[in-house]
């Protein structure tokens, strides 16, 4: 009984395609054997997981694959569903890759330089900074500070980039600084 079970399942297996001869291996040409390698962070939340971002050597600047960083301490290789996602964000022919500029009561955005819109955001900085400046306190203590202006840090930035960007900040006279990381 269980010699013929065991010849009846042999036979069935065989019969689905089942072949369990050794298969020759073969190894495959990656397309990433050739390009530059650099290690970042992912720019979604505040986690700072670490990326592989491999890029053409061609001077493109193009990217070819991204992937967890197995060497980060965080994260150690594995990614969250928007970590996995970058590759589709960056080779994205719906990507912005220019400043867009609404003018107010518009509807339409309009493509501008970078010269443009560096400007125009520095014009703003300087007239919301020159409203809301102020010198002294109510008792005569000198504060140079300005209440119109806030800052919201970033999860991506390392500890050099935010203590660069809080020193820039505060020398415009902010109070209100924040990071990410917090919130």
């Amino acid at each position: 009984m269980k010699i013929s079970g065991a010849a009846v399942g042999g036979l069935a297996l065989g019969g689905l395609g089942f072949d369990l001869t050794p298969v020759k291996a073969h190894a495959q040409q990656l397309k990433i054997r050739w390009a530059k390698e650099t290690t970042t962070i992912c720019p979604y939340c505040a986690v700072g997981c670490g990326l592989i971002v491999h890029t053409a050597r061609d001077g493109s600047g193009k990217v070819i694959n991204t992937e967890g960083d197995p060497d980060h301490p965080i994260n150690q290789g594995s990614l969250c569903a928007k970590g996995a996602s970058l590759y589709q964000l960056i080779t994205s022919e719906d990507r912005i890759t220019k400043p867009l500029y609404r003018a107010p009561y518009s509807d339409k955005w309009k493509e501008v330089s970078w010269d443009v819109a560096l400007t125009e955001i520095a014009k703003r900085v300087k007239k919301s900074r020159d409203a809301s400046f102020t010198a002294k306190n109510a008792q005569g203590q000198v504060v140079n500070r300005t209440n119109g202006i806030a800052h919201v840090g970033s999860a991506a930035l390392d500890n050099e980039e935010c203590w660069a960007l809080q020193a820039m900040m505060r020398a415009l006279g902010l109070v209100y600084i924040e990071h990410q990381a917090r919130i």
